[in-house]
């Protein structure tokens, strides 16, 4: 017959660990006895319509409203001119390799032209009047004529 494989040892370190198992567990038991915490009804905040946080929660008679119709998915549908034809100025020009930018007189917002799409040779600071076309890298102006 075999001797058993419990040792003097091995029973004292399962003593120990059953203890600190009970001990872990009665000062659980103690913390959640003297909690001031209240449970989760303590834990709740409610956000009002101005951010700001509250505890308690809103009224249901203060709720407003709101049409479906009026909720708006996506980005706002960008206003198309009417006109096509644009005015503006050449703010910059390079007489090397024929392009140049046209800054447009009513957003100020910068268009690239090329000397092709002109009928005479650019200048800078001249009066132009324009029409915008989708390009590679952006909006292009072209048929290009002074004003």
């Amino acid at each position: 017959m075999g001797r058993s494989q419990e040792t003097f040892g091995k029973k004292e370190k399962e003593k120990k660990r059953k203890k600190k198992k009970e001990e872990k567990a009665k000062k659980a038991a103690e913390r959640k006895e003297n909690s001031k915490g209240g449970g989760l009804d303590a834990m709740m905040a409610y956000v009002d319509e101005f951010g700001r946080i509250l505890d308690t929660p809103p009224d249901p008679n203060d709720k407003e409203e709101v049409k479906l119709d009026d909720i708006q998915l996506g980005a706002k549908p960008k206003d198309e001119d009417d006109d096509p034809i644009r005015r503006g100025k050449i703010e910059f020009y390079n007489t090397e390799k024929g392009f140049g930018f046209i800054k447009d007189s009513k957003n100020q917002e910068k268009y690239f032209f090329h000397a092709s799409s002109m009928e005479e040779e650019p200048k800078e600071n001249m009066k132009v009047v324009f029409e915008l076309e989708p390009g590679k890298k952006g909006l292009n102006a072209v048929n290009i004529t002074y004003a």
